[in-house]
């Protein structure tokens, strides 16, 4: 007996808001069934002497160094700005 039928792909669905005719419903719940069995067949592999591990390769944050820099002058900075208003920006008005 399949693990995933059509009740189990309706609700998965359902979950992830996705409507599914009954063509896509009976295909992915045949397309689900496959990759449990993958999975399967993984849980039978011999994983003992393999450390855990959240990335196959090991990465590290790369991050730079921060460092103080000047910024822009007002005048620099509003010379891109489409509209100013009193050394500001002005922006179309969005609450009522």
């Amino acid at each position: 007996m399949p693990e995933i039928d059509e009740v189990i792909v309706k609700k998965i669905a359902r979950l992830a808001n996705l409507s599914l005719d009954d063509q896509e419903i009976a295909r992915f719940s045949g397309q689900l069934e496959k990759i449990l069995d993958y999975f399967h067949k993984l849980n039978q592999l011999d994983a003992s002497g393999v450390p855990e591990t959240a990335h196959a390769l090991p990465l590290e944050n790369v991050w730079r160094q921060e460092e103080v820099r000047p910024g822009l002058a007002r005048d620099e900075a509003l010379a891109g700005a489409p509209d100013v208003h009193k050394n500001s920006f002005r922006v179309p008005r969005i609450i009522e």
